[in-house]
C-alpha cells in the first residue's frame, strides 16, 4: 500500500523526481516548455511555484502549499502522467517514464530555503551541464531577475532576499564558492 504524502499549507516544500532509471525527462525545449505548462495546470491551484530547475533527467521545484493541508500525491500523479503520456506518444516509446514517486523535504527554517533556492538554480552548474548557472536556460533564476510575466512567486522571493540586487549578490557570492568546489574537486 502507497503512503498518502500529506503537505502541510503554508510551508515550503523542495520537489524533486528523475526519470525511471535516470532516463532523460527533457529532450528538446518544447518538453521542458509542455512540463512548465503542466505545472501551472496540475500544481499552481494547491502550491505557489518560487523556484524551478529543469534538467534532461530530473527536476527540482520549490513550492509552498496554499490555504490547506493537502494528498498531493495525486497532483503530481495527474502532472507525471499527462507529461509521461505525451513524452511517449511523441518519442515512441512506452512504459514509465518517472521513477516510483517523487521525494520532498520540507523547508524547516529561514536559512534551509535560502540554500535550496540556490541548490535548485545552481544544479546545471553542479552537474557540470554549464559552467555558469546564472546562464541555463531551464530554470527560474533569469525568470526571477526578468520584467516579463510569470507564474512565479517572483515578489515574494525578491523580497525574501532584499530585493533584485541582494538576490543577484547572493547568487554571485554562491557561485564563487561553487566554483572554488568544483575546482577542488578535480
Amino acid at each position: 500500500m502507497v503512503e498518502t504524502v500529506i503537505l502541510q499549507n503554508s510551508c515550503f516544500y523542495h520537489i524533486y523526481n528523475r526519470g525511471n532509471n535516470k532516463e532523460a525527462l527533457f529532450k528538446e525545449d518544447a518538453n521542458y516548455t509542455y512540463f512548465l505548462m503542466l505545472i501551472k495546470k496540475y500544481i499552481s491551484p494547491v502550491a505557489d511555484v518560487y523556484a524551478y530547475c529543469l534538467l534532461s533527467n530530473h527536476f527540482h521545484l520549490l513550492i509552498r502549499i496554499k490555504d490547506e493541508a493537502i494528498a498531493i500525491e495525486q497532483y503530481f500523479s495527474n502532472l507525471f502522467n499527462a507529461y509521461a503520456k505525451a513524452f511517449n506518444k511523441k518519442y515512441d516509446r512506452s512504459g514509465k517514464l518517472f521513477a516510483e514517486r517523487f521525494k520532498k523535504k520540507e523547508i524547516t527554517d529561514d536559512s534551509y530555503l535560502t540554500g535550496v533556492i540556490y541548490y535548485i538554480h545552481s544544479n546545471p552548474q553542479h552537474h557540470k551541464i554549464i559552467a555558469d548557472f546564472r546562464d541555463y536556460r531551464h530554470s527560474s533564476y533569469k525568470a526571477i531577475l526578468s520584467k516579463q510575466k510569470t507564474n512565479l512567486k517572483r515578489e515574494e522571493l525578491l523580497d525574501w532576499f532584499g530585493g533584485r540586487s541582494l538576490f543577484e549578490k547572493y547568487h554571485e557570492g554562491r557561485h564563487i564558492f561553487l566554483n572554488e568546489q568544483l575546482d577542488l574537486e578535480k
